[in-house]
């Protein structure tokens, strides 16, 4: 999907094996993320850099979720990671925060902090950003909320996952506005319209 809107995301496979997993970041090229499909809080993620670890890291990711593949991503180095709270209404977009980690990008999101403006970021990227939320919100057909995480690096913004729900960050990012974004989207979802 991302590919066919033009928007870049890292190179990624998942693997439900050690070589199905060895094979995947061949292919993609180390360093990469390895991560449990069906986790929370990022339990069991780890960024690994050759077949060594990539096997340790495989068996215990496989032990947190035995029943689903292990998810493994390229891992951007040096990239400024960035998290979007929005809630869609199948049309309209209301963009709550672009909020920019201050860990390098890697930590989960769950264990990070970020920050409400962005520091770092030109308007460009800014922009770039609220378009790509936009976009993927109405081409994925979100009605509610919906969380990106993202990656800037090299003048390139990478979309590394896009979740139409609520994330802990709604909370925060509704104090820091003003707006409470969950009270919208459930009007949304109760058949308001943004507008």
């Amino acid at each position: 999907l991302l590919r066919e809107m033009g928007i870049p995301a890292p190179p990624h496979g998942e693997a439900r094996t050690i070589e199905e997993a060895r094979i995947v970041a061949r292919r993609i090229g180390y360093p990469v993320v390895v991560r449990p499909s069906y986790v929370l809080g990022g339990r069991a993620m780890e960024i690994v850099y050759d077949d060594d670890e990539l096997e340790m890291f495989v068996r215990s990711a496989a032990e947190a979720s035995r029943e689903h593949p292990v998810l493994i991503d390229r891992f951007l180095e040096g990239a400024i990671e960035v998290d979007v709270d929005a809630v869609c209404d199948g049309v309209d977009v209301f963009i709550g925060a672009v909020m920019e980690h201050i860990e390098e990008a890697g930590v989960h999101s769950g264990d990070s902090s970020c920050q409400i403006p962005p520091a770092t970021l030109s308007d460009e990227e800014l922009d770039r950003i609220e378009d790509i939320a936009r976009r993927l919100a109405r081409r994925i057909g979100v009605v509610g909320l919906l969380n990106l995480q993202l990656a800037v690096k090299d003048e390139k913004t990478w979309v590394l996952e896009a979740n139409p729900r609520a994330s802990r960050t709604v909370p925060f990012v509704s104090k820091v506005i003003g707006v409470s974004l969950a009270r919208i989207a459930t009007l949304v979802l109760a058949g308001k319209t943004l507008a």
